[in-house]
Formats: C-alpha cells, sequence, structure tokens
C-alpha cells in the first residue's frame, strides 16, 4: 500500500495540492471559474473573430479591434487587484464580491455577443447607424472586463485559501485548468459549428453565456468564511493605490522585465485574431478544423509548463528559459509561414502548437522572475496579479489591433499589384505579420539579455517561488 501510495503521488502530480485551508474538494471545485475564463478566450480569440472575417466577412482591421476592447480594461487590473486586496464589507469578504460582479459581466457580454455579431454582420436589416459596432464594442467590453475581475479576483482568493507549502501546486492546478478549459472548448465548439448557421452561432455563444454563471457560481460557493467586520475597521483608513504601486515597482529589475514581458507577449499574440483566417482562407480549412488550432496551441503551452517545471526543479536560469522559449517561438513562426507555399495543415498545425509551447515557456520563466523580486507589504497578491494583467493583456490588445490593421493594409497594397505580381495573392498580409512577430522576438531577446546576467547560472530557483496563480492568461 506504501509503494501504492507513492506511485498515485508520482504520477498525479496535484494530488497533493490540497491543504488544511484548502481541501481538494474545494480546490477543484474553484478551479472551475478557470473553465470559463478559457472557455471565454477560446470564444473570443478562436471562433468568433474566424466567424467575423470569414463567414459575415467583416473587414480584419475592425475585427481585430473588437477583439482588442477588451484590453482596454487590462491597464485596470492592478487597480482591481489591490481593491481586492482592501476590500472591507460587513461581513468581511475580500474576493467574492469581485468574482461574482465579473462573472456577471462576462455572461451578459456573452448573452449579448451573438445578436451584435449578426447585426455587424449585415444579416440584420435595421435603420441605426453603426448600431452593429456599437453593439458588439458593448459585448466585447462587457465580456473582457468580466475576464479580467474574475480571473483576477479568483486567483487570488486560491493563493489566499492555500497554504505556503501546497501553493505551487495548487496555483499550478489553476493554470493546468485554464489550458484544459480552453482545450476541450475548442473541442466543442468546433464540433457543434462543423456546419455553420447563424442559428447555432446563437446557440452556441448564449450556451456559454449560461455555462459560464453555472460553472463562476458553483467555483465561489462558500469559499471566503465569513469574518463579521465593525463599523470602526471599516472605516480605518487604507493604503493608498500610489505607494502600494511603488512598493511593487521596488524590485530593481523590475522595469526591464515589464519591458521583455511586454514585447514578449506582442510577439507572440499578433496573431491571434490572424491565424485561423490564415487556415481558412489561405489553406481552405473549414470552421471546425480551425477551432482545434486552439486545442493544438493549449497542447503545446501544457507542454512548456511541464518542461518549465521541470528545468526549475533542476535549478535554471529563469532568464535563460525565457530565451529558449522565444527561440522556439522564431521555429513555430517559420513554420507556420512555410505551411502556406508548402499548402501543408501538418505544418501549420505544428506551428500552431510551437507558439504555445514557446508563449507558455515564455511566460512562466519570467512570472518566476518576476515573483522572486522584493515586494514591500503593501503590495499584495492582488496587486501583484493585476499589475501582470495589466502587462500582458495591454501588450495582447494592441498587437492583436496592430496585425489585424498590417494584415489589411498589406493585403489592400498587394492585390493592387502595388507589391509586384509575386506578392499578389491574400497571403502576403498574413506573411508580413508572422515576419514581424519574428523580428519582436529578436528585439525580446535584446532586451532580456541585461537580465541574464543578474542571476549566476548556478543560482538555483526554487519551485516554491513559482507564483502561477499570477498568471493572467
Amino acid at each position: 500500500m506504501s509503494m501504492l501510495s507513492r506511485i498515485s503521488i508520482r504520477y498525479l502530480p496535484f494530488a497533493d495540492a490540497a491543504s488544511d485551508g484548502l481541501p481538494m474538494g474545494e480546490l477543484l471545485r474553484l478551479s472551475l471559474f478557470q473553465v470559463s475564463v478559457g472557455m471565454a478566450g477560446v470564444l473570443l480569440l478562436g471562433t468568433l473573430n474566424r466567424v467575423m472575417i470569414v463567414e459575415l466577412s467583416v473587414p480584419a482591421v475592425l475585427v481585430a479591434i473588437m477583439v482588442a476592447l477588451p484590453v482596454l480594461i487590462a491597464p485596470f487590473r492592478a487597480l482591481l487587484g489591490f481593491k481586492s486586496d482592501n476590500y472591507r464589507s460587513s461581513i468581511g469578504w475580500k474576493r467574492i464580491p469581485y468574482l461574482w460582479f465579473g462573472s456577471i459581466w462576462q455572461m451578459g457580454g456573452l448573452a449579448v455577443m451573438p445578436a451584435a455579431l449578426l447585426v455587424l454582420g449585415g444579416d440584420v436589416v435595421h435603420n441605426v447607424p453603426f448600431a452593429g459596432e456599437v453593439l458588439a464594442a458593448l459585448a466585447f467590453l462587457m465580456t473582457g472586463l468580466g475576464m479580467h475581475m474574475t480571473q483576477t479576483a479568483g486567483l487570488a482568493l486560491a493563493a489566499d485559501r492555500a497554504s505556503e507549502e501546497a501553493r505551487p501546486r495548487v496555483v499550478a492546478l489553476l493554470y493546468v485548468m485554464f489550458l484544459i478549459g480552453m482545450g476541450i472548448s475548442a473541442l466543442v465548439v468546433g464540433w457543434f459549428l462543423r456546419d455553420f448557421t447563424p442559428l447555432k452561432l446563437i446557440q452556441v455563444v448564449q450556451s456559454a453565456a449560461l455555462i459560464t454563471l453555472i460553472l463562476n457560481l458553483i467555483a465561489l460557493w462558500k469559499q471566503e468564511r465569513v469574518r463579521p467586520m465593525t463599523k470602526e475597521e471599516r472605516a480605518a483608513p487604507r493604503p493608498s493605490f500610489r505607494d502600494a504601486w511603488a512598493d511593487y515597482a521596488n524590485g530593481g529589475t523590475a522595469g526591464r522585465l515589464l519591458v521583455v514581458v511586454f514585447l514578449g507577449t506582442m510577439a507572440f499574440n499578433m496573431q491571434d485574431v490572424l491565424l485561423e483566417p490564415y487556415g481558412g482562407e489561405i489553406l481552405g480549412l473549414s470552421v471546425s478544423a480551425t477551432t482545434l488550432l486552439t486545442a493544438t496551441w493549449a497542447a503545446g503551452a501544457l507542454a512548456g509548463f511541464a518542461l518549465a517545471a521541470k528545468w526549475l526543479a533542476g535549478g535554471i536560469n529563469p532568464y535563460r528559459m525565457a530565451a529558449r522559449g522565444i527561440l522556439a517561438g522564431v521555429a513555430a513562426f517559420c513554420a507556420v509561414i512555410f505551411a502556406s507555399p508548402m499548402g501543408s495543415e501538418m505544418l501549420f498545425f505544428a506551428g500552431a502548437c510551437g507558439i504555445g509551447f514557446g508563449g507558455g515557456l515564455f511566460a512562466v520563466a519570467t512570472l518566476t522572475a518576476a515573483m522572486t523580486m522584493p515586494a514591500q507589504g503593501m503590495a499584495g497578491r492582488g496587486l501583484a496579479l493585476g499589475a501582470w494583467g495589466a502587462a500582458q493583456a495591454t501588450a495582447a490588445g494592441l498587437s492583436i489591433a496592430i496585425g489585424g490593421g498590417v494584415r489589411d493594409l498589406v493585403n489592400q497594397a498587394a492585390m493592387s499589384g502595388s507589391l509586384g505580381e509575386a506578392l499578389a495573392n491574400p497571403g502576403t498580409g498574413y506573411s508580413v505579420v508572422y515576419h514581424l512577430e519574428i523580428l519582436l522576438l529578436f528585439a525580446t531577446l535584446i532586451a532580456l539579455g541585461p537580465l541574464v546576467r543578474t542571476i549566476t547560472t548556478t543560482q538555483t530557483v526554487s519551485v516554491s517561488k513559482i507564483g502561477l496563480a499570477d498568471m493572467p492568461t
């Protein structure tokens, strides 16, 4: 029996993630909010952008702007996290109110989104100027606000409840649940939309809205203990956001690390709004087949996470590991570029998997470095999580908007013959964006160089420092 117990712990890496403060049943239930966020991410960055561009014939630049709109909320994630750190209610809750209202916003945005997209695509006759654009923008903003608020509060709540020893395994489980949610949602949505119709789109997206509310309600139920607070406690002075932010920024290398995170995130995410349309328009893949790209990306990211955990346990310099992720991304984008002239679907899917692998490796490495920087008392988990989320999400949103705009401008010039006969094809715009991402990856390597010297190659990085609960995306 002792041998069987050791085997079970070895092959079930999260079997020992439970603690007295967070039993396994409550931990698995809490992790459901990550599934709902992953499902929303699949719809926003995968299925809906391809449907708008290919099936609804919406210009890619407009689609990119719509998908990037939720990022307008991203700079406020640090403030949301700080508010949840210091929120005071009569019953003592801090995270639950933010988790609940985030769920409401996320559900509401998904509920109205399909109708707004059909108006935007011209399937609904109306006489209201810019009705489709306004409605779609509101739907994307609501969904994005809900995702940011839900994930910020939920991950902070998990980190609060977990013991110091179990926290690395708890937060790793939550990150894996996010990837599993993306992968399963991509498969299910792709199966239901294998024969696309506007009615099926409405049914799938609004079903996702209902599932979001159910999963998050189950996740937050009785997860935070009631601790009644007196009127004097609620009225006591609170720390200012400016002072708390100053504490967080006093880590020395924080500025350069944020630059690295910003550039690397832009490089890995500029293709988010274009990868599935590229597969549909250039390689002729169906909606169902291109939706599988998200599952492929999630599998690559999960592999990157597993390898990162192994390397960190061996004491690797996290900045060097980030460089390996960047180089893997360069190879992956090369595979995606050559998939078109070679007509290879296998090479295309391998490139998508490589993008997930490199991006996952890069994210875990830079997050490990960020969480080991010195921090002061006022910079709580919510603030740290929000700051990290703001940096990544802002870069992701800008890169998505830039990618769609560059694709449209280059394709317009290419199809008009301005770039020559050899480039007069719809794949030119996509190729330029992918080459630009490779350029950004090399720029990230340049910015990363000085940071490699701040940690010696012989320094051991403790696995307990991996704060994956602070992973915002």
